[in-house]
């Protein structure tokens, strides 16, 4: 049972340290939020999860963690300086400004009035002057995605690891949008993280890769706790495809405020290689952009059984990590009755809990229940798998309820039984099931819940 509003989610997650918003004190800043002790914690083990099936567990894909500040003419061959715009327009009636084309019936949501003007590009991207003098000769953008410092780095990974096709470069990293409209928390913002992969493959198998790639990512956001049924697939229509794609199905996601793309997976073929490439003519670039490049680059490959370079194509499944942290904690989200009262629970799966264990003294005024708590507290930590919390409060019951909020999968008490002979109770987050084991099987206990 997801929320039902999104109210309920920024509830929860302001009241439990997940997420606020950003300068508050000050009034915010719109389209920021900052990530408080909990939501740093599930947005790092997203980046993990996503990280370690795709570099670690596969053996045909690289790291890369390239620069925020992205050199103009990077942003220029890339299509973004000319393309990368929304249609602005503004109420003659209240001065307010919209994106024409979320604007239902080209109506002000503010004031209600049709008295439109008529659209116009708006580019979202972040400009900044480089250097001690602010001329205007000398400017850098910041980066609107991760991937073109990708494809501007395809040489240096090839060079260094000797890749072969097919092969990924997986980048996580901050991006940055001036967006006109900002929508349902943290769904549409100005300053967001993004999970991209950018997969070259050889022409002329690229439409394989595609489906391969939409397939895996399914299972993917399933693993996370995201269930197929609150998944849709929406292939892009080609009047509505980005600059550079031949073909986008983006995987579409049930939100509170309403159905919209959780991840976007693009066969942008070799549009970026070849614009980012040296005498495109010589390297047969089927690239929609032809110009003369001032590259020194030949973003190319040549396998050992080909006689000529081949600019290959690419797949690109694109996710944003704060779009993937609300639809993971929507999908978590249950209330449920319990006699007189509700429990709200947060069924997150375990390897993305923020806390994965809190052990919890009986008294908190009792040194040697303190004591033990720590030791063990201590060597579940010891394992690497996570945050583990010593939940010194001397209130079970209400200890119990906050980690039930929080997503914590188990609960450890220490108790006079305890002292007596090294057991604790342990309790089932999802279940409320609590059994005795001994202090022998904590640590088996522990490890077989990740």
């Amino acid at each position: 049972m997801a929320a039902k509003t999104i109210d309920e989610l920024i509830s929860l997650c302001k009241r439990r340290g997940f997420i606020f918003q950003s300068n508050e004190i000050y009034g915010g800043l719109q389209g920021l939020y900052d990530y408080g002790p909990l939501g740093v914690e599930l947005k790092q083990n997203i980046k993990n999860s996503w990280w370690r099936e795709l570099v670690y567990e596969r053996d045909d894909i690289e790291g890369l963690d390239a620069s925020i500040l992205t050199k103009q003419t990077v942003l220029n061959y890339s299509g973004h300086e000319d393309t990368f715009t929304d249609p602005l327009v503004d109420c003659k009636n209240c001065n307010a400004r919209w994106r024409e084309d979320h604007l239902e019936k080209k109506i002000c949501p503010g004031c209600g009035s049709k008295e439109l003007t008529e659209p116009r590009p708006f580019n979202l991207m972040f400009k900044t002057n480089i250097g001690p003098i602010d001329d205007g000769s000398s400017f850098a953008y910041l980066r609107p995605e991760t991937a073109q410092q990708i494809f501007v780095n395809f040489k240096n990974v090839v060079d260094s690891t000797s890749r072969s096709l097919p092969f990924g470069i997986a980048q996580i990293g901050k991006a940055f949008r001036n967006e006109i409209t900002l929508k349902s928390f943290i769904f549409r913002v100005r300053e967001f993280e993004q999970m991209e992969l950018e997969f070259f493959v050889t022409p002329g198998e690229d439409e394989e890769w595609h489906t391969f790639w939409v397939n895996e990512r399914l299972d993917w956001w399933e693993r996370q706790g995201v269930s197929r049924e609150s998944l849709e697939l929406y292939q892009v229509p080609q009047d509505e495809l980005a600059h550079y794609s031949k073909a986008t199905v983006d995987i579409m996601y049930k939100f509170p405020h309403g159905t919209e793309e959780l991840e976007g997976i693009a066969n942008r073929t070799d549009f970026d290689l070849g614009s980012h490439s040296k005498n495109q003519d010589e390297l047969n670039i089927c690239s929609k952009i032809k110009h003369n490049n001032d590259s020194n680059a030949k973003l190319a490959i040549k396998e050992p059984h080909m006689k000529d370079w081949i600019v290959p194509f690419v797949i690109e499944p694109s996710a944003g990590v704060d779009r993937a942290v609300l639809a993971i904690l929507n999908e978590a989200f249950h209330e449920e009755k319990i006699e007189d009262s509700k429990r709200l629970v947060l069924r997150l799966k375990p390897h993305l809990s923020p806390i994965k264990a809190a052990i919890i003294p009986l008294k908190k005024n009792n040194p040697e229940m303190v004591e033990m708590a720590k030791k063990i507290k201590n060597q579940l930590q010891s394992k690497g798998l996570g945050r583990v919390l010593l939940e010194n409060t001397g209130n079970i019951g209400k200890s119990y309820r906050k980690h039930d909020e929080v997503g914590t999968p188990i609960c450890i008490t220490v108790d006079f039984e305890s002292l007596e002979n090294g057991s604790v109770t342990v309790r089932d987050r999802d279940s409320m099931n609590q059994e005795r084991i001994s202090k022998e099987d904590i640590e088996k206990y522990f490890l077989n819940y990740f």
